[in-house]
């Protein structure tokens, strides 16, 4: 379906249908737009992390057992 027949499909709809389209794909849109960021922010910092001995210092303590204080 080309993007002429998808918006003469729409125009088709009743107003309250076609906002809600509207904003649906909105979300979808922004949805998509940050897991492309939080993706790409991860994999550039992906080194980073495994390498900086600052970041990774706390997992020294990963095999250690850990008891609750109350």
């Amino acid at each position: 379906m080309s993007t002429k027949e998808i918006i003469s499909e729409i125009d088709k709809l009743p107003i309250q249908e076609r906002l809600l389209l509207v904003e649906l794909t909105l979300k979808k849109i922004r949805s998509a737009a940050i897991y492309d960021q939080i993706t790409l922010a991860a994999d550039e910092l992906a080194d980073e992390y495994r390498t900086n001995k600052e970041l990774t210092i706390f997992t020294q303590l990963d095999l250690e057992n850990f008891y609750e204080a109350r």
